[in-house]
């Protein structure tokens, strides 16, 4: 419903509905002090998408015959990350990804392949390109003068190799597939070149990708179906394709994103390749292609895809799936891993996803796996990762887990180093991506608040004003966001709030005075009005105990609290095992017991455990992804399992079905988020009685 404020003196108003709007209930406020002195009016609806009917002017959607954009990225720079997610970047720029060229022979630039102008040289596949996506996004989102400056060199020499013909870079990748050329790195780099000039806006760019797919556009059909790995991933090349439209408007682009689409592997078809980086890339690849097909069917393809892979092999908790370098049948326990390259690469599929179709539900889903997965495949310094990431994960060490884990060697253990090398190199870009993508501008002129997180951002809204919106919040760990707007006159504009899948109650109120609408979760609540200097909205996300259970994986639980999953706090023993003094590798191992099952409450689960916040400032001006530094943590009742045990190549054993029975004495376990624990148990047995210990 939509809804009009008609002033009637005083300190009171008299409400009245006139429309109907996508079958949501709105509500509306007045804010100032009465009626009586014309104040301004805020209206309030919810709606489950962005609408489309108009077209935003001051930033690059989808321009004709592609479908309209209900959500647009703003210009790199525009948003300044704050609070714990600018730390979290911090620690990336002080660490591997900031130092890489100190221990990655393949971003060295002295005899770099992708450094020469005649493309001769070292180092000629996706490891440069991957490091150099984030880190030039790391410098650009932190405003890093030495980061993007050294991310400038790079830039250069690669816009300095273009040929006559239209290549550039490597040499050895024109002719790297049996004669035919392998363009999976290439279409990595394209990616670093659109965020060079989102953030520089260089007039090189443009004419320079033009002439590289000016080239792309004499092979054959055949080409875009050669190679294991471009014929899988082009759907990245088809993303750049429209992208570089949507700036020149040349129609020939969209023409050869066709012939790309209908010659790459066919994902509207379903999942035909489980290598879990394919996947979390892949999977997307039909609603790319939506933009331009506008057909429903793409779009529905790429949940279809999504379903099939979770519902298989994503039985746990944490937003990621059982992909230890390929999901097996068999291997579906949390034992199993998610690859580092697959949790940044889902972040990107979620983000591209949210942008595509205005559903908020990628953003929920980027949300997960971000706070849930990804802090932990690091150390907390960010000096070191490992391959892979599980949620049940009891030890950390550096020997073989073959067969039960998939490759052979060392996937557990943290490293800077080349073991770990893909992974090594394309974790730079999962914060950096993140943090430019916490506010998006709508179709109508308006801003939307994709992902919480402290910031501020500065873009034109309405006629053209340029407003700047500072938002606090120690989101995901506390419920509250406040935005405190700025800006040189009033101006009217839309303001998009997402309500998570999680948040029944949330609470909306603008200058101290509530809003009264229905805020459905898997919506976006939108105020307008004549916003003022200023102005401060304040949303309220409550967050609460949920219970969900894994009837498909031993009828397990994990334990959520809004949206942060949390794991079984185990004691650490860090242990050095090779490496140097500033680049060490490290085994973890515990040093406390694991193998608990909870004691629930079997008609109220969620009553079972106790909040318990830390001091307000615990962990939030720095890294709360670690034990000692959590701001939340849960107490539950539990018992030991004995025949749960650690099997002989140091896994954490299969989960056993439940209920389970133990005679093990109640003891209180205490749980915490599950990106600070890098030894969890997060799918958990649950006890087989009714009855809680007093």
């Amino acid at each position: 419903m939509r809804a009009q404020i008609i002033p009637a003196g005083g300190l009171r108003c008299l409400v009245r509905v006139v429309g109907v709007a996508f079958g949501i209930a709105a509500g509306v406020w007045l804010a100032g002090a009465s009626c009586g002195a014309a104040p301004a009016k805020t209206t309030a609806k919810a709606v489950p998408v962005p609408p489309t009917a108009s077209v935003n002017p001051f930033y690059p959607g989808n321009r004709e015959p592609l479908l309209p954009s209900p959500l647009i990225k703003l210009p790199i720079g525009s948003i300044q990350p704050r609070g714990w997610l600018r730390h979290q970047l911090e620690l990336e720029a002080q660490g591997m990804t900031g130092r890489l060229p100190e221990i990655s022979k393949w971003c060295k630039f002295e005899g770099n392949a992708w450094a020469d102008p005649q493309g001769r040289g070292h180092s000629s596949w996706e490891e440069l390109p991957y490091w150099l996506k984030g880190y030039g996004d790391l410098g650009y989102v932190l405003g890093d003068p030495v980061i993007t400056q050294n991310a400038r060199k790079w830039v250069e020499a690669v816009l300095a190799s273009q040929q006559a013909d239209g290549w550039f870079g490597p040499i050895a990748n024109k002719t790297g597939l049996e004669g035919k050329p392998d363009l999976w790195p290439h279409m990595v780099m394209c990616n670093v070149l659109q965020s060079f000039y989102e953030y520089s806006g260089d007039a090189r760019v443009l004419p320079f990708l033009t002439k590289y797919f000016r080239w792309l556009n004499t092979l054959p059909d055949e080409c875009f179906g050669a190679g294991y790995w471009p014929r899988i991933r082009f759907g990245d090349n088809v993303e750049t394709l429209q992208w570089l439209y949507n700036r020149t408007g040349e129609p020939w682009l969209l023409e050869l994103a066709r012939r790309i689409h209908e010659n790459m592997e066919d994902w509207t078809r379903g999942v035909h390749n489980w290598h879990n980086v394919n996947l979390a890339q892949g999977f997307r690849a039909p609603g790319v292609y939506y933009q331009q097909a506008k057909e429903p069917r793409f779009l529905a393809a790429v949940e279809r895809n999504y379903q099939t892979i979770m519902e298989r092999y994503g039985q746990f908790p944490g937003g990621g799936f059982a992909g230890d370098e390929n999901c097996r049948p068999g291997y579906t326990d949390p034992r199993q891993g998610f690859e580092t390259c697959g949790i940044v690469e889902f972040m990107h599929s979620f983000e591209l996803l949210t942008k595509i179709s205005g559903n908020p539900l990628w953003a929920d889903r980027c949300e997960e796996i971000a706070f849930n997965s990804l802090p932990a495949s690091l150390t907390p310094d960010w000096k070191g990762l490992h391959y892979l990431t599980c949620p049940n994960q009891i030890q950390l060490d550096k020997e073989n887990k073959a067969p039960a884990i998939q490759n052979k060697g060392t996937m557990f253990s943290y490293s800077p180093f080349e073991r770990y090398r893909c992974c090594q190199h394309n974790v730079s870009h999962g914060w950096p991506y993140y943090a430019e993508e916490l506010w998006l501008a709508t179709a109508d002129r308006g801003l939307c608040a994709s992902l919480y997180a402290a910031c501020q951002v500065t873009a034109q809204v309405g006629e053209g004003t340029r407003v700047t919106i500072a938002e606090a919040t120690d989101y995901p760990f506390g419920d509250t966001v406040t935005l405190r707007l700025s800006m040189p006159q009033a101006v009217s504009f839309p303001l998009y709030l997402r309500i998570p899948r999680w948040c029944a109650r949330a609470a909306i109120s603008v200058n101290g005075r509530p809003v009264r609408v229905a805020a459905p979760p898997l919506h976006y609540v939108v105020l307008e009005r004549a916003w003022q200097d200023g102005d401060t909205v304040s949303l309220r996300l409550p967050m609460q105990v949920t219970v969900r259970r894994w009837e498909q994986n031993q009828n397990a639980a994990s334990v959520d609290y809004g949206p942060l999953t949390f794991s079984l706090k185990i004691g650490e023993r860090w242990s050095r095992c090779g490496g140097t003094d500033a680049w060490p590798e490290l085994e973890v191992f515990p040093t406390t017991p694991w193998n608990y099952g909870l004691v629930l409450d079997p008609k109220r689960p969620a009553r079972s455990f106790k909040v318990v916040r830390g001091p307000r400032s615990a962990g939030l001006a720095g890294q709360p992804f670690e034990p000692a530094a959590a701001p939340i943590e849960l107490r539950v009742q539990a018992r030991r399992i004995p025949d749960w045990k650690q099997d002989a190549l140091g896994l954490v054993g299969k989960l056993p079905l439940s209920p389970v029975r133990s005679n093990e004495p109640v003891e209180s376990i205490t749980l915490i988020p599950m990106g600070a624990a890098r030894l969890r148990i997060t799918s958990f047995p649950v006890i087989a009685s009714g009855k809680i210990a007093e």
